[in-house]
């Protein structure tokens, strides 16, 4: 079992890439070794989404050694607004 939690990564993201929102799900059953995440960034506007997603490893270098599974979708806030609006 891993140290790694829900909350601690979405905190990390959330200081580290300036994200406005983070929805962070763990679906390993409580071991911490896989998630799946939803990211919102003013950081992530003009990237391209490989760009973004490299960010997002960056951050979590550390941790994504431990994870087995990591998953993310990662929008800039207008994305996820027109997402919210569908």
């Amino acid at each position: 079992m891993t140290n790694i939690s829900a909350e601690g990564l979405a905190n990390k993201l959330k200081e580290n890439l300036q994200a406005s929102h983070v929805e962070m799900e763990d679906v390993s059953s409580g071991c911490g070794a896989k998630f799946n995440a939803v990211i919102v960034s003013d950081n992530f506007n003009g990237k391209p989404l490989l760009q973004r997603h490299r960010m997002v490893n960056d951050c979590l270098s550390e941790e994504l050694k431990i994870i087995h599974a990591f998953s993310m979708k990662t929008l800039t806030p207008e994305q996820w607004t027109k997402q919210q609006n569908k």
